[in-house]
């Protein structure tokens, strides 16, 4: 009776599926090499024994703020291993969205066991300076998402922070990365803006397609069997997740894709991702790229008949040529009986669709040869769809 159920963890296409998850943290992180210089930076004292290091770190949504911080921790950890011994605590402020909760969470880290249960800032603090000054560590404090804790507890807990070796011998204990969305230093007093460091401020961008692209690589080499995709269906999702900018979101595209081919398989089926699963996105997710099915209808005849042999092409493969376009369209305007336009007109109509967000372009090598040529795809859009409309407009379009 449960035999719907054999498909799960068959491993078709996915061999590792933890790879796939959110919160996955890769060995190397693509994308961000500047980034990351960047971040070293701010912490360039950390190799001597009193050395600290801050940053505040902002940047929207998908953009790679809490990768970016715990591949850092993660590899700053292992660059001092003898000769200074860092611990790490990071706490998500939406989770724990008081300046008490996060300092408990803080405590927790280091001694898991600790009491927190009435007691005082005041007093949580010094248990903390206690525990740090005993086991000989600099502590790097993460607060993901810091912004949910300045609005319901202000900043008093970074102050405090920032002045933890303040009567004590020796200084160096603790360093401290603030990361939000939005941009925080306009929550932050002038006492603690002065100790931190306006400076210490790093910007992430969005992601270009060229970063999703090499995130989605990194992932699918990562998590699926070998041979079972292509750079082609690579570069069609991360052309997909391109308008947002976000690396979550072409993990969740390439994850789909993947459950779909998973979901079709049987002993007649290639193990493979192909242009169907990715294009099956479109019907279960949605994917707003600020373009409507409608412009279609406003399309000259001319460019209808260039995007219709386009749409007939990438129904099965990821990109197209220029060359092949010519090729087909000189078979769909023999259909409808048009006379072919001139190579530069063909052109233009290809911009005209670009332009409009139905096709995207991409200078890359000839398969097979030598040279360079401008591959089109159709990331946002189901060929089929387009296809099937444009075959009942045109003739009526034609015969005015």
């Amino acid at each position: 009776m449960s035999h719907y159920l054999d498909r799960i963890g068959a491993g078709f296409i996915l061999a590792r599926p933890d790879t796939l998850d959110f919160d996955y943290v890769p060995e190397e992180l693509v994308g961000r090499d500047d980034i990351q210089h960047e971040l070293a930076s701010k912490f360039n004292k950390i190799s001597s024994p009193d050395g600290t290091g801050r940053a505040i770190i902002t940047g929207p949504v998908g953009s790679g703020k809490t990768v970016l911080a715990k591949t850092f921790c993660r590899d700053i950890k292992r660059h001092m291993s003898g000769k200074r011994d860092i611990q790490i605590a990071q706490v998500n402020c939406r989770n724990a969205s008081t300046s008490m909760r996060v300092a408990q969470r803080i405590l927790h880290s280091l001694d898991p066991g600790h009491p927190d249960r009435g007691l005082s800032m005041g007093e949580l603090l010094l248990s903390l300076r206690k525990l740090i000054r005993r086991a000989s560590v600099h502590l790097i404090i993460v607060l993901d998402e810091v912004d949910h804790m300045l609005r319901r507890s202000g900043d008093e807990l970074l102050y405090q922070l920032l002045r933890i070796d303040e009567d004590q011998e020796g200084t160096g204990t603790l360093s401290l990365i603030l990361i939000s969305q939005e941009q925080v230093l306009e929550f932050l007093e002038t006492a603690v803006m002065s100790k931190f460091g306006k400076t210490n401020h790093i910007r992430v961008p969005s992601y270009t397609k060229e970063g999703l692209e090499a995130i989605v690589r990194q992932r699918a080499e990562a998590a699926l069997v070998p041979g079972t995709w292509d750079d082609g269906i690579l570069r069609l999702l991360a052309e997909k997740a391109a308008p947002s900018g976000d690396a979550r979101q072409v993990i969740e595209f390439l994850s789909s894709a993947v459950e779909r081919c998973e979901f079709r398989q049987d002993e007649h089926t290639e193990r493979k991702l192909t242009v169907d699963d990715v294009n099956a996105l479109n019907h279960v997710m949605a994917t707003d790229v600020g373009v409507r099915l409608e412009l279609i209808d406003t399309l000259s005849p001319p460019t209808m008949l260039v995007l219709l042999s386009m749409c007939r092409r990438l129904k099965t493969q990821d990109s197209m040529t220029m060359g092949d376009v010519e090729a087909l369209y000189a078979v769909v305007c023999e259909e409808y009986e048009q006379k072919t336009r001139s190579h530069t007109t063909l052109w233009k109509y290809i911009k005209s669709l670009e332009q409009e967000g139905i096709i995207e372009s991409h200078v890359a090598a000839v398969s097979g040869g030598r040279g360079r040529t401008t591959h089109l795809s159709m990331p946002h859009f189901l060929p089929a769809d387009l296809a099937s409309r444009l075959e009942l407009l045109l003739p009526k379009l034609l015969r005015r």
